[in-house]
């Protein structure tokens, strides 16, 4: 089972994950991260670091947000690799918590 970056993280982009993850599965896009499930050791130690609770392991994942699953696999093989921490985007706080930003998701 792999861990998944969910809808929250979309123009939230915190990247504090990322530096505690000893599989380096992350992946960056230009608002989103996204795991690999062929990296990811199952550890969970990218989920208490992420400020915008988007991380959820494949088998706890909500229903509305198990389209997430296939979506991190397909943009884990097309984007790079992140490994460091980077500053959030200027206005991530203000999309933390906001419902529906898939169509707003940069592929």
């Amino acid at each position: 089972m792999a861990f998944v970056v969910t809808e929250n993280c979309i123009k939230c982009k915190y990247t504090d994950c990322v530096s505690v993850c000893p599989a380096d599965a992350f992946f960056e896009g230009p608002n989103f991260l996204a795991i690999s499930p062929i990296d990811c050791i199952d550890c969970g130690l990218c989920v208490p670091e992420c400020s915008a609770d988007a991380i959820y392991q494949e088998d706890e994942l909500p229903e509305s947000q198990k389209e997430f699953t296939e979506l991190n696999a397909e943009l884990a093989l097309v984007w790079p690799r992140i490994t460091q921490v980077k500053p959030a985007p200027d206005d991530a706080d203000m999309w933390n918590g906001v419902a529906d930003k898939l169509k707003l998701l940069d592929t």
